[in-house]
């Protein structure tokens, strides 16, 4: 099961400030601790976003789209980083979530979305596309996927 884990901002987060020692340590824990999920085989991929000018919200209404220039203020909603993870299931999932250890000041929040796969899709496909690889279906086994190489994180 592949899931995709956000992880969002704090109220108190500067997430247009330099790194504090405090964030540097932060960082390093976080680092440390994708090495765990890569050992263990369930790092798929991990990156921090940024929140500065280059940012875009595209908001659709209809045909109509309105473009909306970072930095966002409202931090209770801007994810900060996410990671992708391969899991046996959901319960594996939350278990290595809590081990995270968080890298922002005061509380923050993380979210847990497993993604869609073929089987979940299973009665809206024929058996030849159920069958058919697919660059945006899974390719790990019922098991579970290794990582391979090393990771770097910094969200």
């Amino acid at each position: 099961m592949r899931v995709m884990v956000f992880a969002k901002a704090s109220d108190e987060a500067k997430m247009d400030a330099p790194p504090t020692p405090e964030m540097l340590e932060a960082f390093a824990a976080m680092d440390a601790f994708t090495e765990e999920l890569v050992k263990a085989g369930v790092f798929v991929a991990a990156a921090g976003l940024k929140n500065d000018a280059n940012a875009k919200r595209i908001v659709m209404e209809g045909s109509r789209r309105t473009i909306i220039d970072g930095p966002f203020t409202e931090t209770r909603e801007l994810v900060a980083g996410f990671s992708i993870w391969e899991v046996k299931d959901m319960d594996e999932a939350i278990a290595w979530a809590k081990r995270a250890p968080n890298v922002m000041p005061g509380k923050t929040e993380m979210e847990i979305r497993p993604f869609y796969e073929a089987e979940d899709l299973a009665e809206f496909l024929t058996p030849e596309e159920l069958a058919a690889p697919s660059p945006t279906r899974s390719t790990a086994s019922p098991t579970r996927r290794r990582a391979t190489g090393s990771a770097t994180s910094t969200c």
